[in-house]
Formats: C-alpha cells, structure tokens, sequence
C-alpha cells in the first residue's frame, strides 16, 4: 500500500528529531541560502522518509511572504524571454524563492487575468513583459494597491507609472544597425518592424530614423513595414518589397526571426547576401549564427536583464525596505553590434 502523506507531523516534530532549531528546519524546508549542506541533507532526508507535506498557504498567512515571485511573459519560446526566465529562476532560487511563469501569449486579455490570477495567489512581487498590444497597464494597479511590487522588463510601459522599469537601449539598437547598413555600402534600405503599440518597436524605429538622418537619406513610407513579426508577415512584406523595382539593398528586421525569413527568401529568389542584400537582425538568437552567410544582429544581453531584475527586486523584498517603487528610475541595459557575415 502506498505511504500516505503525513499531514499531522508538523515543523517541531522534526526539528526535535534532529534535534535542530524549528527556526532552521525552517530556513531549510522554505530553501533559504546560506544554510550548512550537511544541516540541509539531514532535514530533506527526514522529510522524504516520513513524507512530510509543508502547507505553503498556512505558511504564507503566518509570516505574509510566499516566498513566491509570478512572472507574466508573451511567449516562453521567444529567446530572449526564456534565457531571462532561466537566469531568474536560477537566482531567485538560490534566494529562496520559487517561480510561477504564466504566458500571455500576446493577449492582452489574457494578460489582465494573469494579474487577477497572480494577486489571488498572494505572489510576493510580479515581473511582466507586456504584450505588444498593452497601452493601458491599470489591470496591474490591484498589485500596487496592495504592496505587490511590479517590475516591468523589455516591453514596458512608456507614460508615468509606479513601478520598475528595466529595459534594452533600443534606440540605440536601432541606430547601430541603421548606421552599420549605410557605412557597409547600402543606397536603398528598408526596415521591418513591429506594432507601434510596443515601446520596443517605437524606439527601434526612431533610433533606425535617425541614423538615416545623420547620414542624409531620405526613407519612404513604402521603405518601412509595421506588422507582428511573424515569419507569414515577413514574406508578405518580402513579395512586397521584391515584386517591383527597385529592390531594397538593405534591410534592418527588428528581430531575429524575421531575419531568418527574410534570409531564406533571398536564398530562394536567387538574391545573394551580402552581395545584392545586406542584412541586420535583432536579439541575437542564436539560430542567426547557424545560418550561411550567418546574419548580423544586435545583442540584448538578456542575462544582463535578468540580473538587473533580480538584484533590484531583491531590494524591494527587504524586509526593511524603504524605498519606494514610484521613485525608481528607469534602467536601461546597453546593447552591442553583432557583426558577421549578411553585412
């Protein structure tokens, strides 16, 4: 017969069985650093022997800390967010703290009930990368309301609002990789980029504007595209732009993924990169450095990020803390130039 979970042992029992602090058992079982390894095997030994359950929630009302960060992101396959989400959890872990991800899958209704769903699970903090679409972030005010600091990260809002804010330079991004097009030899160039409701493509945008201005050249509304960056839309704008003379000798895709389209379709239209098309993409995935030329990109750092985020919060869950969150100033990553051979 299977052994059933022992509710009915509590903290005490064990920690008078190893006969250790009920303060230590404590640390132990809630994964707190800095504990003695040989300290920490005996409790979890003695926990899996009698198949002690901890009640997390009864926990939680005791000492008003879950212990547990909720995180809101676009889409964990996207490659920026899932090395953020590894390096956070790893660091939030050696902090004793657990992660629950939720994905939005850029809807922006499924947003606003993953902070409903967050608050009611009585999260210490949350860490959001909005979707594409999100413009009004009062959905998120029931968090402030009640303490929970807010952390947004990559796609932020843009007006006033109290709560952290960590971001790439994007518009240095996008300047880098205007500016690397025309010093390369380019004439003609055309952009790529994303919904103008995400602070990410309005930057990258106006950093791509003004490096073209610097340099004296004029660009067309028929030279720069809006849409989701999905690879249909990418070879849409492609047939677009490669259907009629004259042909683009340049292209800045404001991510990776749109790169990648854009470069299997020169392949398959016979257009040779670097040669008749040079190109720049964004995020450095690294599926961009797989590819024959590999394509030249711009590098997020998002371990940097996720860093930033993690330190930063860690202030806020002091519990000394005095800082307020509708004082903090914006940080901003810097990013780099990734040359190689598209350009």
């Amino acid at each position: 017969m299977k052994k059933r979970p022992k509710t009915d042992i509590s903290l005490k029992h064990i920690a008078k069985e190893l006969e250790l602090s009920p303060s230590t058992v404590s640390r132990v079982l809630n994964n707190y650093p800095y504990v003695n390894e040989t300290t920490r095997s005996r409790v979890m030994k003695l926990v899996a022997k009698i198949g002690y359950k901890r009640n997390i929630m009864a926990s939680s009302l005791r000492t008003n800390k879950s212990k547990t960060i909720g995180m809101i992101v676009p889409r964990i396959s996207m490659f920026v967010h899932a090395q953020i989400i590894t390096t956070l959890q790893n660091i939030l872990h050696k902090q004793g703290y657990n992660l629950i991800i939720c994905q939005s899958n850029e809807s922006v209704e499924m947003e606003k009930e993953l902070a409903q769903t967050l608050f009611a699970s009585m999260v210490d903090a949350v860490i959001v990368a909005c979707t594409l679409f999100t413009t009004d972030f009062s959905h998120f005010n029931i968090l402030i309301e009640n303490n929970i600091p807010v952390f947004f990260y990559d796609r932020v809002p843009t007006d006033q609002y109290p709560a952290a804010i960590i971001k790439g330079d994007d518009f240095r991004g996008g300047y880098l990789a205007g500016s690397h097009l025309v010093e390369v030899g380019c004439k003609d160039i055309a952009h790529i980029s994303g919904p103008l409701t995400s602070n990410l493509y309005r930057a990258r945008v106006a950093g791509f504007k003004e490096a073209m201005e610097q340099y004296g050249f004029k660009i067309g509304d028929d030279r720069i595209f809006y849409h989701e960056l999905t690879s249909e839309n990418a070879r849409r704008t492609m047939r677009q732009l490669f259907d009629t003379r004259p042909f683009p000798d340049g292209i800045f895709a404001a991510n990776d993924l749109t790169a990648l389209t854009v470069h299997e379709f020169a392949r398959e239209r016979g257009i040779a990169v670097p040669r008749d098309l040079k190109l720049v993409g964004y995020s450095n995935d690294p599926s961009s450095s797989l590819v024959t030329p590999s394509i030249t990109t711009i590098e997020q750092f998002p371990e940097r990020i996720a860093d930033t985020v993690a330190e930063e919060l860690m202030k806020f869950l002091r519990p000394d803390i005095t800082e307020r969150l509708e004082n903090f100033k914006p940080i901003t990553i810097p990013v780099e130039l990734v040359r190689r051979m598209s350009t």
